[in-house]
């Protein structure tokens, strides 16, 4: 399949190529991602989305398109409404920084295409500078520790994004050094540039090795997924049988 902008988040490049998003989704909840990739599942956009989803169209020259998706969050006049004026302030915060831009300057939403494990994976690339460096611009609440599964994570590890940072530099295929732009949806954003070691790039890779095929056999329908028990995808589906003792509930 070949894939291009306007078709690489369809239900069809979903169901023939696997992404990091999608790897980390089946890490997850094996059911709410399959759902995902038939186009069962979306989750529903929230603020805090919404303003990420902004400052990352800004950058990617994706503006208009945006706009044209979430017309909602605008005023008749084109300005965002009250709630999500953060962004702009993020997007003068980042472009305030000659570092942050340096790292954003290469080019733009690059897709690529390989296979791990035997499964075939895409990437789209937020800032890619061919033999230097591939960037990806994340915009979350803040740089805390993350509470995740009863333990106290850093923030990379436990939003997965060691694993995308290892797919893409699978596929992209030369062993670049990946980096995360950051910015913080807080009063005064924080920015920072991080890298991820090319030794934990090389973990991670490994298990992607040993999960992809799993997953791809899920796609497939040869596996049934596991549900996760406690997403929004797994309430909202939830079908009840007869009362259960009340202590079996967490």
């Amino acid at each position: 399949m070949n894939l291009t902008h306007d078709n690489y988040y369809s239900v069809e490049a979903s169901i023939y190529y696997m992404g990091a998003t999608q790897f980390k989704d089946f890490m997850d909840c094996p059911a709410r991602a399959l759902a995902t990739v038939k186009g069962d599942w979306k989750q529903p956009p929230n603020t805090a989305m919404l303003i990420g989803s902004y400052v990352d169209a800004h950058f990617s020259g994706t503006l208009d398109e945006f706009k044209s998706q979430n017309p909602d969050i605008f005023k008749k006049n084109g300005e965002l409404l009250a709630g999500y004026l953060q962004a702009n302030i993020i997007i003068d915060r980042i472009e305030s920084d000659k570092a942050m831009m340096k790292y954003l300057s290469g080019e733009m939403q690059t897709i690529k295409t390989g296979t791990i494990g035997g499964v075939p994976f895409k990437i789209k690339m937020d800032s890619y500078k061919p033999d230097q460096f591939i960037c990806d611009l994340k915009v979350m609440r803040d740089f805390k520790p993350i509470w995740k599964d009863g333990e106290r994570m850093n923030f990379v590890t436990a939003w997965g994004y060691d694993y995308q940072g290892a797919i893409y530099r699978a596929v992209e295929g030369n062993d670049l050094p990946f980096v995360i732009a950051g910015a913080t949806k807080e009063t005064v954003p924080n920015i920072e540039l991080m890298y991820i070691p090319a030794d934990v790039l090389d973990d991670q890779i490994s298990i992607v090795h040993e999960l992809a095929p799993q997953f791809q056999m899920i796609k497939l329908g040869l596996v049934e997924p596991e549900r996760c028990g406690h997403c929004d995808y797994c309430n909202a589906t939830k079908v009840l049988g007869e009362p259960i003792d009340f202590r079996e509930v967490e």
